[in-house]
């Protein structure tokens, strides 16, 4: 039922997304028009990744579903980057990171655990995922804060440009360490209470890789619509860049991911769900957002990997409550229910502020 409905909106919203562009409907329309059509799309991607998944196992499959849904919030980035919306950049790339760590992770260890009591995870992929995290949140993002406040903003950019060269590097070190060098080395016991069965996919490779590029496309050409409307909307509704980019860009950017976590975790693949919550939080923090800085240079107005003071803290405070839960390798409903609350918090102070 559920994908009948996204077929039908993907199969209405592309056609309307293209004729409102050329007729220039109500922007806050096509606002509503682009985001559902966004996330119907992400919700193909996500299938799409799931299948494989299935048969490449659950670190590529997470991976994938994880470089895929962060395809979307890239894409609408750039086009927001090349339009000179430098904090709505900023603010998305916050909302990645608290919308993965706070909201999927705490909507799958929910959901999840509405189902099974108790469910366990790689103790050692949480472990290594927390160094990750510290570093990639915690080192990279506050470190140019600090120093860039007493330099010029000439200087704040080749400070981001060398951290981001740095970041993107030892992002790749990281996934040659899991998939390559120490692939298999720490595996995990088979304690976890799903059921050993062999699953089949619900479309072929091909059929996955094709339907991924097709979506992935169909996205794009949306997404450089979205931001147009972004003025608009945010006039309309009295809401500020910092929260359009937080909450509005980061849920309908990461729908994909969104959906796939949940849907693993109820089917208690949590290695899976994790892999898709955090793993998108280390490849938002250490790949997409440096490649933005990046991608930046080549437009009027660049954008430095300085964050303002309410997104390093609530970012800080999304990594620390996450590896404090996560480092034990099992989890629980309460736990998901204590991500979401923090979410929440902090959803109601960056609309207020």
């Amino acid at each position: 039922m559920i994908n009948k409905i996204f077929f039908f909106l993907v199969a209405i919203g592309v056609p309307l997304s293209v004729a409102g562009s050329l007729l220039h409907w109500s922007q806050v329309l096509m606002f509503v028009v682009y985001c559902l059509t966004i996330v119907s799309l992400a919700a193909y991607m996500g299938r799409a990744t799931e299948s494989l998944a299935v048969i490449s196992g659950p670190r590529i499959g997470g991976l994938l579903n994880a470089t895929f849904g962060n395809a979307v919030e890239l894409i609408i980035s750039i086009f927001a980057l090349k339009e000179g919306l430098i904090e709505i950049v900023l603010a998305s790339l916050t909302g990645s990171v608290l919308g993965n760590l706070l909201l999927v992770a705490g909507l799958s260890f929910f959901v999840g655990g509405l189902k099974f009591k108790r469910q366990k995870f790689n103790v050692y992929d949480a472990r290594h995922n927390s160094g990750l995290l510290m570093f990639g949140v915690i080192v990279a993002f506050v470190i140019p804060e600090v120093f860039a406040m007493g330099m010029s903003d000439a200087e704040a950019i080749s400070l981001s440009t060398g951290i981001s060269v740095i970041l993107i590097v030892l992002y790749l070190a990281a996934l040659f360490f899991k998939l390559v060098t120490h692939r298999g080395v720490y595996q995990h016991n088979e304690e976890n209470g799903a059921e050993p069965h062999h699953e089949e996919p619900e479309w072929s490779k091909k059929k996955a890789m094709i339907v991924l590029a097709l979506s992935t496309v169909a996205v794009g050409y949306v997404a450089e619509s979205l931001v147009h409307t972004f003025e608009t909307v945010g006039e309309t509704f009295g809401w500020s860049e910092l929260f359009i980019g937080v909450i509005i860009v980061a849920i309908v950017g990461n729908a994909a991911e969104h959906a796939s976590a949940i849907i693993m975790a109820y089917k208690n693949k949590m290695d899976v769900a994790v892999e898709i919550a955090i793993g998108s939080t280390l490849q938002i923090a250490m790949f997409v957002a440096p490649l933005l800085v990046l991608i930046s240079l080549f437009f009027p107005v660049q954008m430095p990997l300085v964050f303002t003071l309410p997104e390093l803290v609530t970012m800080v405070t999304a990594v620390l409550l996450t590896i404090v839960i996560s480092n034990d390798g099992e989890t629980n409903w309460f736990e998901g229910a204590t991500l979401l609350a923090a979410y929440l918090i902090m959803g109601i102070g960056f609309y207020l502020l």
